[in-house]
């Protein structure tokens, strides 16, 4: 296996423990917090306040480290244009994110909790974005045909 590979599966597998040690691959904790007139758990703002912390020191270190350590070089967004797009997906996430209390990270992990709630989010998630890649195909197409 490659260094980059045994990253992202080193990675990926702390984020899942965090995940279900904090309880947060658990979509009452998560519904109980969106709850704000009702039963609110409160837990959530510390679990978001702790990744907060060692996420400002990784931006931090990446302003003086030249090179990642598993990528020739840093790939970072090259627009900060807030368009109708992003706030739709956002609109859409959040929505999700409330109806069924998970979000992609914690649905992957609850596939090993919880397999068929999980296994059903998951499905649904990635018609959707099968659906968006579709669609923006679709449109490229589109502008490249009448472009020519």
């Amino acid at each position: 296996m490659t260094r980059q590979v045994l990253l992202a599966l080193f990675a990926g597998t702390l984020f899942g423990a965090g995940l279900a040690v904090s309880g947060m691959a658990d979509p009452q904790r998560v519904r109980g917090f969106l709850d704000i007139l009702g039963d609110w758990d409160p837990t959530l703002i510390f679990v978001m306040g702790g990744a907060l912390v060692p996420m400002i020191i990784a931006w931090r270190m990446r302003m003086r480290i030249k090179t990642p350590l598993a990528a020739p070089e840093y790939v970072l967004p090259v627009t900060a244009q807030v368009d109708a797009r992003l706030i739709g997906g956002a609109v859409l996430f959040g929505m999700g994110w409330g109806i069924a209390g998970l979000c992609p990270g914690p649905a992957i992990a609850d596939l090993a909790i919880a397999p068929v709630p999980a296994s059903i989010f998951v499905a649904a998630m990635l018609a959707g974005m099968f659906l968006h890649r579709m669609v923006c195909n679709r449109r490229s197409d589109a502008v490249r045909s009448g472009a020519s």
